[in-house]
Order: C-alpha cells, then sequence, then structure tokens
C-alpha cells in the first residue's frame, strides 16, 4: 500500500508495503545487513547441524570447519547475490520475481516461499513454547508437559508471537536496530554457554579422529547449504531495497555471507566438536532437550533463554519477510495487516501442533523440505536473470494487468515458468520424502542414484533451472526489454 511517510526511522510504524522504495529513502548500508543477517543465525540450534557432519558423515573436525564455511557461508554468497536485486529494483525478493515469471506465473514461486515461511515459522514459535516450559521444569522442579498444560502453552506461545509481532509489524528500520543489539546480548549468552560446552569435549578424540573421504564433504556441503542460506534466499531482496545506489554489489554478498556465516561457522563446529564419540545431539528428535541435558541445572536456564532468543531473532526476519509475501501473492491490505495476518496463521499453527497433533517435528520438518525443491529451483532461475537485468519498472512490477510489461503471454513468462516446473519434476526424482526410513511419502526414480542417496538433488534442480532459463534465452521479453531501455 502506497504512503507519502514510510515510517523509516526506528520505532515508528513502515507503512511501506511491496511497492518500491523512492531513492531518496534508500540510505542503507551494508552493515546494517551484516547484523540482520548475524542475528537470524545466532540460534544455538546450529550445534545439531554440526553434529550430524561428524557423527553421520564421519568428518573430522577440520573437515566440518571447511564444509561450514563452503556450505554456510557460501549459501548466503546465493543470499547476497539476490540482495543486489533489492538495491536495483527497491522491492521485495518476490515482487521482483514478476519481471521473471510474469504476473500471473509469479503465483506459484511466491505460494511457495510463503508456505515455506510460514512453516519455519511455525517451527521457530513451538520449539520457542518448548523452550518456555522447559524452564518452567525447572523452576518448578517436576517436567511440565505442554498437553498437560493447556493454558501455559498458549500463554507461551502467545509471549513469542506477540513479541515477534512488536518487531516485525513496526517494519524495516525497527527490524535493523533490534537486530543489531539483541545479536550484542544473545551473542554473549551463546558465547558464554558455547564455552561451558567446551569443557565436556573429547579433545583427545578430536585430534586422533581419521578423516572422511571427500565424497562425505561434498555432501556434508550440499547439506549445510540447504539447511542454512538456501532457505533464506528468497528473503534477500526484502531487506536489500533500501541500500544506497553506490553500494557495492560485493558488500552485498560479503554482508550476508560473513553475517550468517560468522555464526553459523562457529556453532555447527562447536556441534561437530561435541559429537565426536558421542552420536547423542544428532540423533535426537529433540536437540533443544539433548544440549540442555549436558548441562548442569545452573547453566541450562541462560542456555534455554540463548535459544528463546535466538529464535525470536530468526523469526522476526522471517515473519516481516512473509509479510511482503503476503502482499506479493495478492493480499489488498497494509503491510502490518499481512504481518498480522501471517502470525494469526503461525499461531493457529503452533497451537495444533502443541497441543492437538501426536507429533510434529518429523512430518512439519519433511514437509518443509519437501518445498526446498521449488524454492531451489526459483533461485537457479532469478540468479541466472540477474546477471543480464538491471533495472526493474517500478510501475509493471505493481500493474497485474494486461498493460504491465510482465504480462508476458497470458501474464505467464513460459521460458522462466517452463525452466522452474522442469526443474521441480527432476528435483522431485532424486528426492526421498519421509518422517522415517520406514514411513516414506515419496520416493523419486532417481532417488537410489549417487546424488538422490545423499542428498544432493537440490544441487541438480539449481542447475537445471537456471541452465534450461538460459538455453530458452530467458534473457528479456521484447516487451519488457523496451520498457527497460527507456528507464535506464
Amino acid at each position: 500500500m502506497s504512503s507519502s511517510n514510510a515510517g523509516q526511522s526506528a520505532g515508528q510504524l513502515e507503512t511501506r508495503g511491496i511497492e518500491p522504495v523512492p531513492e531518496g529513502e534508500c540510505n542503507g548500508h551494508p552493515l546494517q545487513l551484516f547484523w540482520v543477517w548475524f542475528a537470524a543465525n545466532i540460534s544455538i540450534l546450529g550445534l545439531p547441524l554440526g553434529a550430524t557432519l561428524v557423527a553421520f558423515r564421519g568428518l573430522a573436525i577440520w573437515q566440518a570447519i571447511i564444509v561450514a564455511i563452503l556450505g554456510a557461508a557460501g549459501s548466503f554468497a546465493v543470499v547476497g547475490i539476490i540482495s543486489i536485486a533489492g538495491r536495483r529494483g527497491r522491492a521485495p525478493s518476490l515482487t521482483l520475481s514478476r519481471a521473471i515469471f510474469g504476473v500471473r506465473g509469479n503465483i506459484g514461486p511466491t505460494l511457495v516461499s510463503l508456505m515455506s515461511r510460514l512453516g519455519w515459522e511455525t517451527v521457530n514459535t513451538t520449539t520457542a513454547a518448548f523452550v518456555l516450559l522447559s524452564l518452567c521444569s525447572i523452576l518448578f522442579g517436576s517436567p511440565v508437559e505442554a498437553k498437560s498444560a493447556p493454558v501455559l502453552t498458549l500463554i507461551f506461545i502467545a509471549i513469542f508471537v506477540l513479541l515477534t509481532l512488536s518487531v516485525s509489524g513496526l517494519g524495516h528500520a525497527t527490524l535493523l536496530v533490534i537486530q543489531k543489539w539483541a545479536t550484542y546480548v544473545f551473542g554473549a549468552l551463546n558465547i558464554l554457554v558455547g564455552g561451558f560446552l567446551c569443557a565436556t569435549i573429547d579433545w583427545s578424540a578430536v585430534f586422533n579422529a581419521t578423516p572422511a573421504p571427500m565424497s562425505a564433504m561434498i555432501i556434508g556441503i550440499g547439506t549445510m547449504a540447504a539447511g542454512t542460506g538456501i532457505g533464506w534466499a528468497n528473503a534477500g531482496a526484502d531487506m536489500s531495497r533500501y541500500q544506497h545506489r553506490s553500494v557495492k554489489a560485493v558488500r552485498l554478498v560479503a554482508s550476508a555471507a560473513f553475517g550468517a556465516g560468522i555464526p553459523l561457522v562457529l556453532l555447527i563446529t562447536l556441534g561437530g566438536l561435541l559429537s565426536v564419540g558421542n552420536n547423542d545431539l544428532a540423533s535426537a528428535t529433540d536437540p533443544i532437550v539433548a544440549i540442555r541435558d549436558m548441562l548442569p541445572t545452573w547453566m541450562a536456564v541462560p542456555y534455554l533463554i540463548t535459544a528463546f532468543g535466538g529464535l525470536l531473532l530468526s523469526n522476526n526476519l522471517s515473519v516481516y519477510s512473509a509479510g511482503l509475501t503476503t502482499l506479493t501473492l495478492g493480499l489488498k491490505v497494509k503491510r502490518v495487516y499481512a504481518v498480522v495476518v501471517d502470525i494469526v496463521a503461525i499461531f493457529a499453527g503452533s497451537i495444533y501442533f502443541m497441543l492437538i497433533a501426536d507429533s510434529f517435528y518429523g512430518p512439519f520438518i519433511t514437509f518443509i523440505s519437501l518445498l526446498a525443491v521449488p524454492i531451489t529451483a526459483w533461485v537457479g532461475i532469478f540468479v541466472v536473470d540477474l546477471i543480464h537485468r538491471h533495472y526493474y519498472s517500478p510501475k509493471d512490477l505493481l500493474d497485474v494487468s494486461p498493460s504491465s510489461a510482465y504480462w508476458y503471454s497470458g501474464g505467464i513468462e513460459w521460458r522462466a515458468f517452463g525452466a522452474w516446473a522442469i526443474a521441480i519434476v527432476l528435483g522431485f526424482s532424486f528426492t526421498t520424502i519421509g518422517t522415517t526410513a520406514e514411513n516414506v511419502w515419496f520416493k523419486g526414480f532417481l532417488s537410489d542414484s549417487w546424488l538422490g542417496h545423499n542428498g544432493l538433488g537440490w544441487i541438480v534442480t539449481f542447475v537445471v533451472a537456471g541452465g534450461i532459463y538460459f538455453v530458452l534465452g530467458g534473457a528479456k521479453d521484447r516487451r519488457a526489454a523496451q520498457t527497460e531501455n527507456a528507464h535506464a
């Protein structure tokens, strides 16, 4: 929704929705984005990622560090690349995507992106509520279960979503400030807890570990990338659209790669160190409880506070992005109301999974992982398009009628949409979807190949989507090119 005053001061309501930001309001700098990505990835839940590298892939710790750098920091470099589009087009990622897929063809990627965002936000919310229940268990001296304390569970869910709403609802400027200063607080707590956990490491086993083959490292890089930066790629331009025109592309890439990479590499490394000779963390169904059990009671309290804060910082950014994606999907409300709609959705989802459903993490995270295939296909096409596209028509990004330069054929750019669809089909053919080895939802016909068996189908999806789009000549539609050349 348009407004003459976008409210770009911290503590004031950001009234701008998905419409491109006027040049005069674009005064951002890359250090702001550094703190945003750092805060979103400071969650101590990064520890189980490193645990899987050592416990299940058999990597030596030096190999785990290399994998973390290439997989986590490297995948966030992709987020930084997509941030370049935000600086160029001054609009959210999925809004800019209309220029690639067409105003109607873009509905598919937007819907998938929104479902993924809401899914991970529900994971964050339920996990945070479980964290608060764990704190109560320590304070009361006896276990407090969600279904045995429904009122308390509802209160904890409400606390988390209201804290999220207070930041995401106010918008971009407030988000920048909160994420920066909260990083100092929760970063210090992470160091405190991490330092104590280091005392539990079997250092002799660490130094005597046998390195794994190169193939295990390749698989690990793919696993880290899929579990970190790829999931955030569609939020890159959401945060960079206020960046100053003079900001260089390399600094945008660096702000994401280093901002997210530093905490992730440290946490993944610590998780790997903790798992040398001990598979408990890697195999835990509830990593929060698994890590808590490694700590004495007096240290478990700051650990749980740290876990809650990390989840909240991640959720702040995710909900803000989801609100913009909701508007791109066509909801005709102000941005803050779109955020409220998303908050209500994750509140309802958290209630269902905590108080009604018999299980949560296995089925739900499996569902979200399934959405990673179409998201990765979108990323491949978006990155290829970004190579040549230096201008997005603000008027046409918001025009969803046949008069838009991004209407293409019936509202769809068939080269992009076709490449996206083909890559999804091929990606799923390498994929096995299921909650356990016995409970398989779907098994692709190439899932037993080396790529499929090792969970690398998302790489095939990325390469195929971008490759087909490039080969089909999806550089510029003639009508869009004329518009862009006239304004560039």
